[in-house]
């Protein structure tokens, strides 16, 4: 039994929400433990990591906040729906990554360039931090394949950008580790090893950061889909009997969903409801393989 578009939308904006919800849980209990690990710990690197796991938590609040947004139907100021929005959400969450990888490799470099010159000293690293580095290692990266999961099923960019915060929150937590087991196991020669394992983790966040900003650019620059997608648009049209010379084809995407058009030729002698019926058809067929919310304009041609 099909469901309408609208029902389908619910349902999807609802599941969006629960991975969402899930994943917010975990970070709040992270976040919190890491910054009181970090603080009693003494460490720079799990400071580090609790705000990377504190802008996780803002950018769930982010997706929930937007995914609601994309979710709206089409109105008059927006006759390509609000798709977009999950763009700008996630565009929004690469920003905040890229700007909390930079003041984190800032903070490690400072520091590290004070203990050089001998103008600031280092506390060692206590192993509640080492501990808080573990769990979260885990927690993440279990985190990370079900979002990932989830998001793919769901054919969700938003979510998909959040499974990433997760991923990258699990390898600076791995750097974090490192850095903190190092300046355990080495003693007071070793304690640079913590801001370091600091910068480690910005390295890990702003290429993150920037796998996730490209695309978005993309989108918003209006860049045409991939040749494959082209390609099977152009073999779907084709299938058809009749239809022939698919052109002028310009392909976007808007939000998590497909905008194409395309112009068609058939038979000039052709009845214009049977023509209507053949367009109709070919619009079909695209919804069927590329989702029922996507966007085709086909523009109907004679053959000369």
């Amino acid at each position: 039994m099909n469901h309408p578009p609208h029902a389908q939308g619910f349902k999807r904006e609802k599941s969006i929400y629960r991975v969402t919800l899930i994943g917010s849980f975990v970070n709040l209990l992270l976040l919190v433990f890491k910054f009181l690990a970090g603080i009693f710990g003494h460490s720079a690197a799990m400071l580090a990591d609790a705000v990377h796991s504190l802008s996780d938590f803002i950018t769930d609040l982010i997706v929930m906040l937007f995914v609601r947004i994309s979710a709206k139907p089409q109105d008059e100021s927006h006759d390509y729906g609000h798709g977009k929005y999950e763009t700008l959400a996630t565009a929004i969450i690469g920003l905040i990554l890229l700007l909390i990888g930079f003041g984190i490799l800032w903070g490690g470099v400072s520091t590290i360039y004070r203990f050089w010159f001998g103008r600031a000293s280092l506390e060692a690293p206590g192993l509640l931090a080492l501990w808080a580095a573990l769990v979260s290692i885990v927690a993440k990266e279990l985190l990370y394949h079900y979002t990932i999961r989830r998001a793919r099923a769901l054919e969700a960019q938003v979510v998909e950008a959040n499974a990433w915060h997760h991923r990258s929150d699990a390898f600076s937590s791995v750097g974090a580790a490192l850095g903190i087991g190092g300046a355990i196991v080495l003693g007071e020669r070793g304690r640079v090893l913590d801001p370091l394992a600091a910068v480690v983790v910005s390295i890990f966040i702003i290429k993150a950061a920037v796998k996730l900003l490209l695309p978005c650019v993309d989108e918003l620059l209006e860049k045409s889909l991939p040749p494959e997608v082209e390609n099977r648009v152009q073999e779907a049209i084709l299938s058809f009997e009749g239809v022939s010379a698919p052109h002028h084809l310009r392909t976007r995407r808007i939000g998590s969903y497909y905008a194409i058009e395309v112009h068609v030729r058939m038979d000039g002698q052709l009845p214009l409801e049977e023509a209507h019926r053949t367009a109709t058809a070919i619009e079909e067929k695209l919804k069927e393989l590329f989702g029922r919310n996507t966007h085709v304009g086909i523009h109907v041609e004679p053959i000369k």
